[in-house]
């Protein structure tokens, strides 16, 4: 399973989320090889680029192409719960077990 952290230049604060959403992965106990972090700006995040999009709240609205499902927008990127919050919504869709 593919996540992208999306920020609007696809520098330093999406790689803050994949880094949390990394730590949160393992946190859960779930199997890391499973799963495919990248970070990037918000022009590069086409529906393709993954199964899961981590995005700020206030940019789902630049991202008009990728299907509403496949968004977890995020009131604070640097909010390390709400992206678990994330995470762990993703994984009890997918039927993934964790802690």
């Amino acid at each position: 399973m593919k996540f992208a952290c999306v920020c609007q230049s696809g520098l330093g604060t999406s790689f803050m989320v994949q880094m949390n959403i990394q730590s949160i992965l393992e946190e859960a106990g779930v199997n890391i090889d499973d799963f495919e972090l990248e970070h990037m700006d918000v022009g590069s995040a086409t529906s393709d680029a993954a199964d899961y999009f981590f995005v700020e709240s206030t940019l789902v609205s630049a991202l008009p192409n990728i299907p509403e499902e496949k968004i977890i927008p995020l009131n604070s990127i640097i909010d390390k719960e709400i992206a678990r919050e994330g995470v762990y919504k993703v994984l009890d869709e997918n039927g993934i077990e964790h802690q």
